[in-house]
């Protein structure tokens, strides 16, 4: 009989192992940022943010495509700031933690609902993407109250200029292209509040198409490393590669 027992002793023991043992815990690495605003441009419907939001998607991120209204700029920019702001309550409610990945006007319309509608209390992130921070000479050419506001000097811009602190420590990231022919000079897209990154990228649009800006943006968003870790202090100037 003895030696049956001690035949059975090694197995009984890796029996009892779990429940005298620590379990060690799960290395699934979870994205740093779990919800994302993506808020388009003028006359876009956020179709150009196909590519990132497929991305941030495969990495379990939720994602909100922002509709603004009205895409042409009528009613002016803080007018779709509210129906921005009322897009992502009715997403995500009105306390979550989002991120905000913005293109062209969508960057000018976010920092309205972040800085003078309430939204940076729960903003984590600000991305924006060939925006005119500066203003830009092309909206001369168009008549609607949003894009008279993107004209440089406009009482709008100056605006966004003086309440920007009301960002606190936020990380903010704006990438530009040299080779903009919509952001007019392309250099309005530097902002001094924000990190500042140029990529040779040959056209306005093809910002959201670049490999190495949308590896960038990804990176920032969902990849765990000392460097995404906050606050991020902002810096001016940089260089990307295409």
């Amino acid at each position: 009989m003895k030696p049956l027992l001690r035949s059975f002793l090694p197995f009984l023991f890796l029996a009892t192992v779990p429940s005298c043992c620590p379990v060690a815990p799960s290395t699934a690495v979870q994205p740093v940022t779990q919800r994302v605003v993506l808020v388009h441009g003028f006359m876009e419907t956020g179709s150009t943010f196909k590519m990132l939001r497929q991305r941030l998607e495969k990495r379990n991120v939720k994602v909100l495509v922002a509709k603004l209204k009205h895409k042409d700029g009528r009613g002016g920019l803080e007018n779709l700031a509210s129906h921005l702001k009322q897009d992502i309550d009715k997403e995500f409610g009105t306390e979550a933690p989002i991120s905000i990945v913005a293109f062209s006007m969508g960057g000018l319309v976010s920092r309205e609902y972040l800085q003078n509608q309430g939204g940076a209390a729960r903003c984590e992130n600000l991305i924006t993407v060939s925006s005119p921070h500066n203003g830009t000479n092309a909206a001369f050419c168009y008549p609607t109250q949003g894009v008279k506001e993107m004209r440089p000097g406009s009482d709008f811009l100056r605006n966004l200029h003086l309440t920007q602190s009301r960002l606190g420590k936020m990380p903010v990231v704006s990438y530009r292209t040299p080779m903009d022919l919509v952001i007019l000079p392309p250099s309005s897209s530097v902002w001094d509040r924000a990190e500042n990154l140029e990529y040779p990228v040959i056209l306005h649009p093809m910002m959201l198409t670049s490999a190495s800006v949308l590896d960038d943006i990804e990176r920032r968003l969902v990849t765990p490393s000392p460097e995404n870790e906050r606050p991020r202090l902002p810096v001016t100037g940089g260089r990307g590669r295409l």
